[in-house]
């Protein structure tokens, strides 16, 4: 007896093997749309600037350019971006985690 169809035969969430090839389609589509979302939040974070200020910290807070016009600086359009990527992100994994119910997937 081949052990490894045995296997395939445990894990088979459905009961046809429509619906089970189905079943694996879709879950590859959402891993790899999950993993696309999760290097775009990495690569965002990354692109943002660190929030200490190092030794200029110490002599108290200035006013500058980029604090009175926040809404419209590039670190606030990364920090909307990496927030969208996340959310969508969580979305993504919920609804993949959903599907793996069998019931969805057998008549």
């Amino acid at each position: 007896m081949n052990y490894l169809s045995v296997l395939f035969n445990l894990l088979r969430p459905a009961s046809s093997a429509a619906a089970y090839t189905t079943y694996r389609i879709v879950s590859a589509v959402f891993i790899v749309l999950m993993f696309v979302a999760a290097i775009a939040a990495i690569i965002l974070v990354m692109l943002q600037p660190g929030n200490s200020q190092g030794i200029d910290a110490l002599g108290g807070t200035s006013e500058t350019f980029f604090g009175k016009n926040k809404g419209k600086s590039t670190e606030s359009i990364l920090k909307r971006w990496t927030a969208i990527c996340l959310i969508v992100l969580a979305v993504f994994a919920v609804i993949f985690f959903i599907l793996q119910i069998d019931a969805i997937w057998t008549a």
